[in-house]
């Protein structure tokens, strides 16, 4: 019989395919399902985005191959755009490569700079695709645990009290998710001080500094991590585009060749009308976040009744496209609160395992759906009986 690669054996399948499966099943016999565990956005991107590709669709140029590093006009418009944002300076030449997302990026990265029996940092609490992902490219995972009584920060002097000869690449995330932890100027600083003594690659995950979050920072502001560092952005939470899978990774030059000796082997370039309209939608003023907010501001306050029904504790500053939340000892762990408001309300929330072991006893819950369904939700809680 024709076996697998080896590599196979490492990964299973992405726990939202599991449960997206399970939910269509559920819906098939006739149950309706509410769906608050994926951060998938529910609203359509901005009028103007959505002309920007309607208008650049009928050309006959944009149907071809394009360019493996994106257009001129998308990269300003990235390096516009974290200069307005962030105060951040980038050569839209050099330092700039477009990614069809942040977890093609995550891929590309790791197949880039990871040799098997690297060592890789990675965050527990963190985003399942990281430690897939390193598993995939045969490296060795050392994880480092985010607690609730840190604020969900590294605790950088326990690394250094350990071996590092062997590591090659550190992976954050902030404003992290599922915790919803914002970057905090001062920590940020000490890991791209820890990773520059140390010779690691650091890379910042950061798709997440738009939503809910009242001062969006880019690590790429500290002086040094652009010689050590890799941040990730994309337009998928920040401007309502998770399936148009437009992302960035902005670093030096020379990191940046390194990638693109992989993603250039990967694909063909992104579809011109989509990277037209993702050029409108970078351009777009305060205003259009500020509306966006306002809408998940309104979806949260309704998630934390949900939490109160749950008798969860959950931090009402945190930030991001989630509420994470810290379940009643009366249960024995995130995953059986999953399971029972999945089978006595049709409720589908994430248990918190899938980020790691310190999640064990705590839920996610997504702010991708309507106010309604999260008032149906509340009314289908109250008639649980746990």
């Amino acid at each position: 019989m024709i076996q697998p690669a080896d590599r196979i054996s490492n990964v299973s399948e992405y726990y939202f395919s599991i449960k997206l499966k399970q939910i269509e099943k559920m819906r098939n016999e006739g149950a309706d399902v509410v769906n608050l565990g994926i951060g998938s956005p529910d609203q359509a991107p901005a009028p103007e985005v959505i002309k920007a590709l309607q208008d650049a669709a009928p050309n006959p140029g944009f149907h071809g191959y394009q360019s493996y590093v994106g257009t001129p006009g998308l990269r300003k418009a990235f390096a516009d755009w974290y200069k307005r944002s962030y105060n951040v300076e980038l050569d839209y030449n050099t330092e700039i490569l477009p990614m069809m997302g942040s977890k093609e990026a995550i891929m590309h990265i790791c197949m880039a700079f990871l040799n098997p029996g690297d060592e890789v940092l990675l965050p527990s609490l963190g985003y399942p695709t990281y430690t897939a992902v390193a598993n995939l490219v045969s490296a060795k995972i050392r994880y480092f645990e985010l607690k609730a009584d840190d604020n969900w920060q590294p605790d950088l002097a326990a690394l250094e009290n350990s071996d590092l000869s062997k590591v090659k690449m550190m992976w954050i995330n902030y404003p992290n998710m599922p915790t919803g932890a914002p970057a905090q100027q001062e920590v940020m600083e000490k890991i791209v001080a820890f990773c520059r003594k140390n010779n690691i690659l650091l890379v910042n995950d950061n798709p997440y500094s738009f939503v809910l979050n009242p001062n969006p920072t880019s690590i790429m502001s500290i002086p040094g991590f652009k010689e050590i560092g890799i941040e990730l952005n994309s337009l998928s939470k920040s401007h309502n585009m998770a399936g148009w899978r437009v992302g960035m990774a902005a670093s030096n030059a020379e990191f940046l060749q390194y990638i693109l000796r992989v993603k250039s082997n990967m694909d063909s370039g992104m579809f011109r009308p989509v990277q037209e309209a993702a050029i409108k939608a970078l351009s777009m003023g305060d205003a259009w976040y500020k509306e966006l907010n306002e809408g998940y501001t309104r979806r949260r306050e309704l998630v934390f009744q949900i939490m109160d029904l749950l008798k969860c504790e959950y931090d009402r500053n945190q930030t991001g496209l989630f509420v994470w939340a810290r379940i009643p000892d009366t249960f024995k762990n995130g995953t059986e609160v999953s399971d029972i408001v999945l089978e006595k309300a049709h409720v589908f929330i994430t248990p918190g395992f899938i980020f790691g072991e310190a999640g064990e006893r705590y839920i996610r819950i997504s702010l991708c759906t309507t106010e309604d369904k999260f008032r149906e939700t509340i009314k289908r809680i109250q008639n649980i009986k746990f």
